[in-house]
């Protein structure tokens, strides 16, 4: 009977959570980390992942694949290609994992995707759906909805069961790039001109969204689905950063500079894409999700932005 599950990506963000709570629950997991070898001889290590990578010795025993590895987004991108530097991993080197765990009999095969396949951005008021068509419109969006696209495709032909996951920006402990960024603003008490901003964004705490990714392991009612994933409690850029403040524990220091204002001086210096992620609405229907699945996120908001706030406190980020 086969027993384990694999996750790839288990070094990273997402996926050295997901491996904290897969063991937490007692499961049997493998782990290949990219490169061309560990400190650990018990680390089994796949190199890079492409077109090419031959996955066959890690899932003789394995009834479930976890696939978090990614090019991830990246803001300047100095490929001359970015489009297929991100296609050869997300695309070439998730079907070539999933080509190989349907001949070895894997029984279904869990995608963490974006919501960057649906789009950048919502109207006020309005949510993403697993049923929009998607509008993936930057090369690591495309090439996530084209591997989403091979996917599916392929459990038609095979009958591998495959779920689809597409959270939106994810935080917790250890949290990079963006969100660490505002975390060490209000940290450091710097006095931001977001006062004034009545956006709406869905965020997921990555002990939910690993929550719900072990939710769908071996469960009949995630085969074949779309899932669009969050806290379920959507954010302004204000409350988000005056929560963080009660998190840190330092006092909220936001000036009320409309929004206008604020993407117009953005524009002028070349940082628009900066102030459309802190400006716009970016939200999701998450209730398929907790229908379909009966599920609930474990976790609040504060919880999570208290222990996003912790690890950002212990590592003395200043």
């Amino acid at each position: 009977m086969k027993n384990n599950i694999l996750i790839t990506g288990a070094t990273g963000f997402v996926g050295s959570h997901l491996l904290q709570m897969a063991l937490a629950q007692n499961r049997e997991v493998i782990c290949p980390v990219r490169g061309s070898s560990t400190s650990d001889s018990q680390t089994p290590v796949i190199g890079t992942i492409d077109r090419n990578t031959d996955w066959h010795v890690y899932l003789t025993n394995v009834h479930t694949v976890i696939h978090c590895a990614a090019r991830v987004h990246v803001m300047n991108d100095t490929e001359a290609d970015p489009l297929a530097a991100f296609r050869e991993v997300n695309l070439h080197g998730t079907l070539r994992l999933a080509e190989q765990a349907a001949a070895a009999g894997v029984g279904q095969f869990i995608y963490l995707s974006s919501v960057k396949v649906n789009g950048e951005m919502t109207a006020l008021g309005e949510a993403f759906t697993e049923s929009d068509k998607p509008q993936a419109s930057d090369p690591y969006g495309i090439s996530k909805q084209e591997a989403e696209a091979a996917l599916l495709a392929l459990g038609q032909r095979t009958g591998m069961a495959i779920t689809i996951i597409r959270p939106p920006l994810v935080y917790g402990r250890g949290v990079a790039a963006n969100f660490l960024s505002l975390l060490i603003w209000v940290k450091k008490q710097i006095p931001l001109p977001l006062g004034s901003i009545h956006n709406q964004r869905s965020f997921v705490f990555v002990k939910n969204l690993t929550d719900f990714i072990l939710h769908c392991v071996q469960n009949p009612q995630a085969y074949n689905q779309v899932f669009l994933i969050s806290d379920g409690k959507d954010l302004s850029t204000t409350e988000l950063l005056r929560e963080a403040a009660k998190a840190l524990e330092v006092p909220s220091r936001l000036l009320p500079f409309p929004a206008g204002l604020i993407n117009f001086s953005a524009t002028l210096i070349g940082k628009k894409n900066i102030a459309d992620r802190l400006c716009q609405s970016l939200s999701i229907d998450s209730s398929k999700a907790r229908d379909l699945m009966q599920w609930t996120p474990p976790y609040s908001v504060q919880q999570g932005l208290r222990e996003s706030a912790a690890s950002l406190v212990s590592t003395n980020n200043k």
